[in-house]
């Protein structure tokens, strides 16, 4: 699995071999990354604060699988009831580590913020890489912009929903939850920019609490609950509540909510630049923070199941018909507002948290796509905050437009939701395209081994394996796998939740993916194709071993 760790060996002496050279050389680690920066073309200037823990941290935070799980409950036990939920649980999981194995193949190779567009520039064939690279910058952009508008809208819906349970005469507004997305916004604004110094070290105890916070709802849950369901009931029950036409197609249609909880794991990539070691680190942590997540959510929902004997009940409460359920089940279990108020605030927590670690790598994307001449008023877009190096413009400039985002929840929830679900559809398209081009590129062997220099030119940008790397038939098939059920997943994720579908209940997120890319592609053609080039080579391998500044944020 780990071919060429060759590239991180230093020996006692404080001697570590070139990717370029096959003489011994003196780096250390600073300058080590700034090694394998150039060879993506790129100096590094962002403060390299995170490591493994910090990192896994922030990527946990992004995923809250086992909070997120219970967020989205209602999706799956409507199209696939309680076996459905389990039995796609496991699917989405197998396909998630999959999908994420594949990206941490290409994280190892390329660890650079820009991540799926920087890949794509280099795996594309020439002829198609640069207008291949600006669709997908655009795509995943987009992408996690909805991500952001979402973490702050479950937020603050799910705060309305927290006071609907304990007082019953609250009649939540539209209105109340657009402000309260706007107050967790400003929050993550805060903490991504007045105290971004100690992001690593907020990230690594959110990892605690994330932990923590799952044994302080499994166990309540589960101890307190005066009935609980049969296994029989849990593994066999499924439920067509979306009235399709096959119980085959209703489990598909309800696979989205598993997605939801379980993908963005990529937002380690466009982190990349400010990890240390971000080769093996970056990978590693998109691995690892898929299968702690995964096993986590699967308690959760194996638990919620069995202490869920009335499910019409939990959907037709006042928290249900808001689309938390699983608040209505804690109160059930414990029979408890203050203590199902407490697990309650827990997610509510992990969710805000979630939406500090969406901007930062939404912001990061910005900076980097900018960087690289992809956005209009991109000089401007790109610069640094001269103490930090924190990118301050994209920061704000981000959660500038999910705060005008969220202005569509006053009119419409379902225009609202319509935009959010782009985050699903944009990333899973940029993992399909990315990854089918990896698939390519290894099967016809034009990715090398990283111990063979003796075809090395010193450009930036080569193909080359980074330690992270699934050799043989054995990545081959992972790829293939990753690309099939993304393929699913993008193909399901437009699909409305039931029938018959009217104009309220349609699912639009076809055409807002669809615009997204129809925009692109006309900016291009009229403006871009003229200055945008794939990602800049500010320095290369070969200037960086012969002298040239390894550009070093101090």
């Amino acid at each position: 699995m780990n071919g060429g760790l060759e590239l991180d060996t230093i020996d006692d002496k404080g001697l570590q071999k070139s990717p370029y050279h096959s003489e011994i050389e003196p780096v250390t680690k600073e300058e080590r990354d700034a090694q394998v920066l150039a060879r993506l073309g790129k100096k590094s200037v962002l403060e390299r604060r995170f490591g493994f823990i910090s990192i896994l941290g922030f990527t946990c935070t992004i995923l809250i699988t086992w909070e997120g799980s219970l967020i989205l409950f209602t999706t799956g036990l409507t199209n696939g009831g309680s076996a459905g939920l389990v039995y796609g649980y496991l699917l989405v999981w197998a396909g998630t580590i999959s999908v994420f194995t594949t990206m941490a193949e290409l994280a190892s190779m390329a660890p650079t913020a820009g991540g799926q567009y920087h890949w794509v520039s280099m795996l594309a064939p020439p002829s198609i890489k640069n207008f291949m690279s600006y669709i997908m910058g655009w795509l995943v952009i987009c992408g996690w912009q909805a991500i952001l508008a979402g973490g702050g809208y479950l937020a603050g819906t799910m705060i309305e929903a927290l006071i609907q349970l304990n007082n019953a005469d609250y009649v939540p507004e539209l209105w109340h939850g657009t402000l309260l997305f706007w107050a967790t916004v400003l929050v993550a604004v805060f903490i991504n920019t007045v105290t971004s110094t100690i992001l690593p070290k907020i990230e690594a105890f959110i990892l605690v609490v994330h932990v923590i916070g799952f044994f302080a709802v499994l166990i309540p849950v589960v101890y307190l609950a005066p009935n609980k369901a049969s296994a029989h009931d849990v593994f066999t029950q499924f439920s067509n509540g979306g009235a399709w036409p096959t119980q085959g197609l209703s489990f598909f249609v309800g696979l989205v909510g598993n997605v939801f909880a379980m993908f963005g794991c990529d937002s380690a990539v466009h982190m990349a630049e400010e990890i240390k070691n971000a080769e093996v680190v970056v990978p590693w942590s998109m691995l690892t923070t898929t299968v702690l997540n995964g096993a986590l959510g699967f308690g959760i929902v194996i638990a919620v199941l069995f202490v869920t004997t009335d499910v019409t009940a939990a959907l037709s409460s006042p928290t249900g018909l808001l689309g938390y359920p699983f608040m209505q089940i804690f109160y059930d279990a414990t029979g408890s507002k203050a203590g199902a108020s407490v697990m309650i605030a827990i997610i509510i927590i992990m969710d805000a948290a979630g939406t500090i670690a969406f901007l930062a790598t939404a912001s990061r994307l910005v900076w980097a796509f900018a960087r690289d001449g992809g956005l209009p008023g991109s000089r401007f877009v790109s610069k640094l905050q001269p103490k930090t190096a924190i990118p301050w413009i994209a920061v704000i400039i981000t959660s500038f437009i999910a705060c005008l985002i969220g202005l569509i929840n006053i009119g419409s929830a379902t225009a609202f939701n319509d935009v959010i679900s782009l985050g699903v559809s944009s990333l899973y398209a940029s993992y399909i395209i990315t990854e089918s081009f990896l698939l390519w590129r290894r099967l016809t062997g034009a990715i090398r081994s990283p111990t063979d220099v003796a075809n090395d030119t010193g450009e930036a940008n080569q193909l080359i394996w980074g330690p992270f790397h699934l050799p043989g038939i054995f990545g081959i098939l992972v790829n293939a796998f990753s690309v099939i059920f993304g393929i699913i997943i993008f193909f399901f994720s437009f699909w409305p939740v039931a029938t018959p579908v009217t104009a309220p209940h349609m699912n639009f997120s076809v055409l807002m993916t669809g615009s997204v890319v129809l925009f692109a592609i006309v900016y291009y053609v009229l403006v871009a194709r003229k200055t945008y080039k794939g990602p800049i080579v500010e320095v290369t391998p070969y200037q960086l071993q012969h002298g040239g500044s390894l550009g070093m944020a101090k």
